[in-house]
């Protein structure tokens, strides 16, 4: 697994810095992309309860392992508590029910989704339930995050997962939620990009040893396919003058940088790609590097600019987080 580095998180367990992420995976193709990212060298994927593509995710390991192109313990497996399982007893319903999609015994990483208990919806009446709650709309329950994550503590020491994340949490949900936590979380995966730098949370989660993750690398790229008004109106990453100048230095593509950017700062990635030499150049980003006066200038292109922001998913009742 050439150029490939390894983490070690809190609790030790060592995972790869670069991961496949199966957000917008179709579930028609995505069996084959995970064997062919697991021929590649991938070992990490993460997945998520909301991305409704875990039972062929499963189909896909499945038949790497049984090619014996991996065992199960050379893989990282990643999926995420969605809204509506907040309470103690459907966390538990939500993991059996992960663990039955992907065909597995143990999760590797189960992070808490977003910080935001919407109204439970039952399995059998709709699976993923995404923003639906119910025929009155958007509805929340009194869940607080110390009640969910103690109930994520439990899977730990069942043994139904090994390590435990948040993911979109901010400073304040952090600091709150290390006042009352058994456990402390391993992971903090956010939106992170040169438009969105986030450097005081990422700097406060590395100083209480929680892992960054990000996502969405190339910021408004990851949007364009959902026709988010602030995707469209972004001058694209991949365009920027300074981006590509760097790029062009290191006789590499633009996505390159971006990775590079964030790998070089010790962040953990988990980019997409539905082409094979695409997967290939994702992978092997950590052959070069890139100067402290570069990876400065990159930053300095931070604006604010969230794409994932609750606050335009078109609720009624709008959600700060």
């Amino acid at each position: 697994m050439s150029n490939q580095s390894y983490i070690t998180l809190n609790n030790g367990v060592k995972i790869p810095q670069i991961g496949f992420g199966c957000w917008k995976v179709n579930n028609e193709t995505a069996a084959q992309q995970i064997y062919d990212a697991i021929k590649v060298g991938y070992r990490l994927f993460d997945g998520a309860i909301d991305y409704g593509n875990e039972k062929e995710i499963g189909k896909g390991i499945k038949l790497a392992i049984d090619d014996g192109l991996v065992k199960r313990e050379d893989l990282i497996i990643v999926s995420k508590l969605w809204n509506s399982y907040h309470a103690p007893e459907n966390v538990e319903l939500a993991i059996n029910k992960v663990l039955n999609d992907l065909n597995l015994d143990y999760l590797d990483i189960f992070y808490i989704h977003f910080p935001i208990a919407q109204k439970f919806v039952p399995i059998e009446e709709k699976y993923p339930p995404g923003f639906y709650c119910g025929s009155n709309g958007w509805e929340f329950e009194d869940i607080p995050i110390s009640v969910t994550w103690n109930a994520m503590e439990n899977l730990v020491n069942k043994g139904k997962v090994k390590s435990i994340g948040i993911s979109n949490f901010n400073g304040a949900l952090i600091q709150d939620l290390l006042r009352s936590a058994k456990i402390k979380p391993q992971l903090l995966q956010i939106e992170h990009h040169p438009y969105l730098v986030q450097p005081r949370l990422i700097k406060y989660a590395q100083d209480n040893n929680i892992q960054v993750v990000a996502y969405s690398s190339f910021g408004p790229q990851s949007f364009l396919e959902l026709n988010s008004p602030k995707a469209k109106n972004a001058v694209s990453l991949f365009q920027s003058p300074l981006i590509k100048s760097i790029a062009l230095k290191y006789k590499v593509s633009t996505s390159k940088i971006l990775l590079r950017w964030a790998t070089q700062r010790n962040i953990l990635i988990i980019p997409k790609s539905n082409k094979k030499e695409r997967l290939i150049e994702n992978f092997n980003i950590n052959d070069f590097d890139l100067t402290s006066e570069e990876i400065e200038k990159i930053s300095a292109l931070d604006i604010g600019l969230r794409f994932n922001d609750p606050w335009t998913w078109g609720a009624e009742i709008p959600i700060f987080i």
